[in-house]
């Protein structure tokens, strides 16, 4: 949340100030990949799904002991239910009209990858969870290479270059879809998969990527593997017969295995994240899983906690913090205080790029300001 509430900017802009190259090699990272391959800022959001599992390892056995399984059961549907909501009024709510409303975005991935994960948590135990992710994995690799599609790209610049046309209808992208007889096995090509064209014919309201959404339908499945393995990564951090160090290897020796398993997975059946292939899944789980093995060591081991007081601020209150974002934006916001005239007088006495840095900066503070003043009053959003 810190880096995509304003440190992202924060960092793009440095190095278009400096022109350093270690600067230059953190903004590169932040940013996403246009399609296959893996950047720092391709792991933030599966990082969300894989804490959302951590997060139902410390919650639902309580419940379950305390309340009974359909207790569980209740607390994960209304979680959900509530997060997919709060989702869909970040994404505009009803300020539009059908079909011009997204209905999946990120907070509704989140929300469908706790609840499933969740469901899934309060009836099976962790042999039968592994197995079943498995399953998934396997299962949408095999959907997406063997299942016959369309031979044609439903993606936004494919389809006004096979039209001939600079902006194609809805209708005229529909007959180009029906039209093609031609079919393809195997293909993972941006609007050219499975993924992607279940989206276009079936998932209805605005896509984020026009003809498809990078949180479509089919690619929910493994979004939940992500969610599980962060369910793993919980109950090893649970665990009373080990010491915190040992905890520490296995989930470091873990993440680093299941990354490189990802990558090899990935030769083949590419890291995606706009599709969240199975290669994806694993590549994520094993970065969010060293991650935490190295903020469980710096933090719980080593007792360093001075630290990350502000992110704690940011933490206690993410939902809330990311809401405000999208309604007001904090860099709007600092651009009212720290642009204009001002901006341009940085420009000109210290030179160019100083006064975006100056915004950004103020931006990140605004942030933080707000975070920590939520925090000393204990007003926290919770869902």
């Amino acid at each position: 949340m810190f880096w995509i509430l304003g440190a992202d900017a924060l960092f793009t802009t440095l190095a278009k100030v400096f022109d350093l190259a270690p600067l230059r090699l953190i903004a590169w990272q932040l940013d996403h990949k246009d399609w296959a391959g893996f950047a720092f800022y391709d792991l933030i959001f599966p990082l969300f799904v894989f804490m959302s599992g951590v997060s139902l390892v410390f919650a639902l056995p309580k419940i379950i002991e305390q309340h009974g399984r359909a207790a569980a059961v209740k607390r994960v549907l209304f979680r959900g239910a509530l997060l997919f909501a709060v989702g869909l009024f970040y994404a505009g709510g009803l300020q539009t009209k059908w079909p011009d409303i997204r209905v999946l975005g990120v907070l509704q991935r989140i929300a469908l990858a706790y609840t499933g994960a969740g469901l899934l948590f309060c009836f099976f135990k962790p042999r039968t969870l592994a197995a079943i992710g498995a399953a998934i994995l396997v299962g949408y690799w095999a959907l997406l290479t063997f299942v016959p599609i369309r031979d044609v790209a439903m993606e936004r610049t494919a389809v006004p270059a096979k039209l001939g046309v600079a902006k194609p209808t809805l209708e005229q992208a529909q007959q180009l879809y029906t039209s093609t007889t031609a079919r393809v096995t195997g293909v993972y090509d941006p609007g050219r998969n499975l993924a992607n064209h279940l989206d276009f014919e079936y998932l209805g309201g605005r896509k984020y990527d026009l003809y498809f959404d990078p949180e479509g339908l089919l690619s929910t499945g493994p979004a939940v593997v992500s969610c599980l393995l962060g369910v793993f990564a919980g109950l090893l951090i649970r665990r009373r017969d080990w010491d915190d160090m040992k905890k520490v290897t296995w989930l470091a020796a873990a993440g680093a295995g299941v990354v490189a398993l990802g990558f090899l997975w990935g030769l083949q059946f590419p890291v995606v994240k706009k599709i969240w292939t199975s290669s994806f899944v694993l590549v994520a789980g094993g970065y969010s899983a060293l991650l935490l093995a190295a903020f469980y060591y710096a933090i719980d081991v080593r007792g360093w906690k001075r630290w990350c007081v502000p992110f704690v601020w940011i933490g206690m209150n993410p939902i809330t913090l990311y809401l405000i974002s999208g309604i007001v934006g904090y860099r709007k916001l600092a651009a009212r205080l720290a642009g204009g005239d001002l901006a341009a007088w940085f420009d000109t006495t210290l030179g160019a790029g100083w006064g975006n840095l100056g915004i950004a900066v103020v931006g990140l503070a605004l942030m933080l300001a707000l975070a920590r003043f939520l925090h000393a009053r204990q007003i926290f959003l919770r869902v």
